[in-house]
């Protein structure tokens, strides 16, 4: 056992003096990689806290309808408070990168679609990277479907654009940034005729809550109390209320305690404290998110950019950037976009046109992987949690077999699909938004939740249906 331990804290050890070595090597051949550089590392801190809290959404949705357990998706609402607190002031001092996306049904629908991938793939999409730290195979399988997925979904045309609303297509055509040439599949009409022409909402810059007040307290007043600690307040008195109310109150009606408001409050209390562990990997979570913000719009000031795209055309990587000279540059904890990059760099390397498209062609860029700066946030994630779960003696390589093949494979791809029509995955279209004033983000986590609710529901049934197979034919 002290020999498996040792053996653990060496290969910590090697993973982080890699990334150390390859994090020196980038500053040395042009100082705008740090910028890169920092990417890594602060991917590498979500993977650690990942790990170590066992944070999914996939989890909390399972848990919580299969079994009961609030543990998981009290953390995660515990984490958006924190990251709404820290958000604030971002804001009020200009040193936020968040920007709102635009508000509609499509992000219930990508939301439901989504969340019924990362129930059947056994992970959301960060919960799928830090499983990779852990050696798990079928959270592999999930993230080349999420990636190959968008790459795919958002550059078919031909007879799917058969199918677009008419409105969509007029709409698209009359837009007047996107050239002809990128306009040819049908998730470019989607975009360009039906989700880019939606309002963008930031509660704290409407004019109702900018009438309410004014500085650090609109920021606070509209996107941390009304648009995040209210509604996660109210969430997680509706998990106790429905799960674990009946059992607290049980046990203090044989304990001969009072029952009243003080006994509501202390058994929402209880579930908040019930995990320490994943609670205070809430709480942090929500502090790096937020310093993560700080730290890039730090970046973007000292090199007088606001994508890495100018500093890749800078150092002469042309051929990185999109038409418009961007690349995926987030400014924040995201996931999928880039995912959705690696494979489209396989594919083009294999021959695949993927940048005749409004996605890859002027949107986000088709950088080489090795200078795609939100790519690498994904790496670190990867390398974060292998550390921990050395470190932890967790880590174990596990082949997927059977089912976790079609598992993880089809989650994966109907994840990638719900992340493209949402326009972002659990972090970026509902963690993010939420934390940032962005009303929208609860479309998404409510279209999630009821898709993982299904995912539950339709895995319930698949097991039964197997077991019942198994005894007859005992």
């Amino acid at each position: 056992m002290e020999n498996i331990e040792k053996r653990n804290q060496v290969w910590a050890f090697i993973v982080t003096g890699v990334l150390a070595l390859i994090s020196l090597i980038y500053y040395n051949a042009d100082v705008y990689y740090i910028y890169l550089v920092v990417y890594i590392w602060f991917g590498f801190a979500y993977g650690m806290m990942l790990q170590y809290g066992r944070f999914c959404m996939a989890s909390a949705s399972r848990d919580l309808f299969a079994a009961g357990v609030p543990r998981m998706a009290v953390g995660i609402l515990i984490a958006l408070v924190f990251f709404s607190l820290v958000s604030v002031f971002l804001s009020a001092t200009n040193m936020s990168t968040f920007h709102p996306g635009p508000i509609g049904p499509h992000e219930v629908v990508g939301g439901i679609i989504f969340g019924v991938g990362m129930v059947l793939a056994g992970g959301c999409a960060s919960g799928s990277l830090y499983k990779i730290g852990e050696g798990n195979g079928t959270s592999i399988l999930s993230i080349l479907g999420i990636s190959f997925g968008q790459a795919i979904f958002v550059d078919v045309g031909g007879v799917f654009n058969k199918l677009l609303p008419q409105s969509w297509v007029e709409t698209a055509e009359a837009t007047k940034w996107i050239p002809a040439d990128k306009m040819t599949s049908w998730f470019d009409h989607f975009l360009a005729g039906y989700v880019l022409i939606k309002p963008q909402i930031v509660l704290a810059d409407t004019k109702a809550i900018s009438s309410m007040a004014g500085g650090t307290m609109k920021y606070f007043l509209g996107n941390s109390l009304i648009n995040t600690i209210i509604p996660s307040l109210l969430v997680l008195f509706l998990i106790y209320y429905f799960y674990t109310r009946k059992g607290f109150m049980k046990k203090r009606k044989k304990k001969k305690a009072s029952t009243g408001f003080g006994a509501e409050i202390a058994g929402i209390w209880n579930i908040v404290t019930a995990s320490q562990r994943t609670t205070f990997m809430g709480i942090l979570i929500g502090i790096t998110a937020g310093i993560h913000i700080f730290t890039m719009k730090g970046m973007q000031i000292r090199f007088a950019v606001n994508n890495f795209g100018q500093l890749l055309t800078r150092m002469g990587h042309t051929g990185d950037v999109s038409i418009t000279g961007k690349v995926f540059d987030p400014g924040y904890w995201y996931i999928t976009t880039q995912e959705s990059q690696f494979a489209g760099w396989i594919m083009e390397k294999l021959g695949w046109n993927v940048r005749d498209n409004v996605f890859f062609g002027i949107m986000n860029g088709l950088p080489e992987l090795w200078r795609n700066p939100a790519l690498w946030m994904s790496l670190g994630i990867i390398f974060g949690a292998m550390v921990m779960a050395l470190l932890k003696k967790e880590f174990k390589f596990k082949l997927p077999k059977g089912e976790l093949i079609v598992w993880g494979l089809g989650g994966g791809l109907l994840m990638g699909i719900g992340a493209r029509i949402a326009l972002g995955c659990n972090i970026g279209a509902f963690f993010i938004r939420v934390a940032g004033g962005d009303p929208g983000g609860w479309l998404f986590g409510i279209g999630m939740v009821l898709g993982g609710y299904a995912g539950v529901r339709f895995f319930n049934w698949w097991t039964d249906r197997k077991m019942a197979k198994e005894m007859e034919a005992f």
